[in-house]
């Protein structure tokens, strides 16, 4: 590939992302104030977050806890945020493993859920056993349960409160715009919240 190809690319992913950005704004704006206020609402009442994902969706899902856990913004000093990545713990992801990949998040869920809490799935394409699981448990346990996903995640979409779709065929643009969602579900959170 020359590089007249290579900034041709360049150009196309950029016009993609923008036109996907855009379609965002114009579909999700109420969902994503929604969300926003629901999740607010979980840990105003003293509730806490707990979030699971699969490979990159992993990562994300330990981003989103850091943000509110730690911080979002380095000139706005806040109380931390009740958040967990139940991504993130890799004593207990390990030995899951002799269980069975499959519980490994809702093992978590049913130990440290509670009615009141609130599980968050991030999922860019095919629906994984553990994530299926993870909800049923979280059902079970009276939690509410958002999810932001791409636009092959149509049983989990069901079986949710809320779910942010991120109208896609690509996981790659999708987990770009979970980003752009998470940093602004944590800003409005925080507007909430931290004021």
């Amino acid at each position: 590939m020359n590089q007249t190809q290579k900034l041709e690319r360049f150009r196309r992913h950029a016009e993609d992302s923008v036109l996907l950005r855009r379609t965002l704004v114009e579909r999700l704006g109420e969902q994503i104030i929604e969300c926003s206020n629901l999740i607010a609402g979980v840990i105003g009442s003293g509730g806490k977050l707990m979030i699971v994902g699969n490979g990159e969706s992993a990562a994300a899902a330990s981003h989103f806890a850091t943000q509110l856990l730690v911080r979002y913004r380095n000139d706005h000093p806040r109380q931390p945020l009740p958040a967990i990545a139940l991504t993130a713990d890799s004593v207990i992801l390990t030995a899951s493993v002799d269980q069975g990949y499959k519980d490994i998040y809702s093992r978590q869920i049913d130990g440290l859920g509670h009615k009141g809490d609130m599980l968050i799935v991030l999922a860019t394409g095919e629906e994984s056993e553990n994530i299926t699981r993870a909800i049923q448990t979280a059902r079970v346990r009276n939690m509410l349960i958002i999810a932001l996903l791409g636009a092959n995640n149509s049983r989990i979409i069901n079986a949710v409160d809320r779910a942010l779709i991120v109208p896609h065929p690509s996981p790659q643009r999708v987990q770009e715009e979970h980003l752009f969602l998470i940093h602004l579900l944590v800003e409005l959170i925080e507007t909430d919240l931290c004021a």
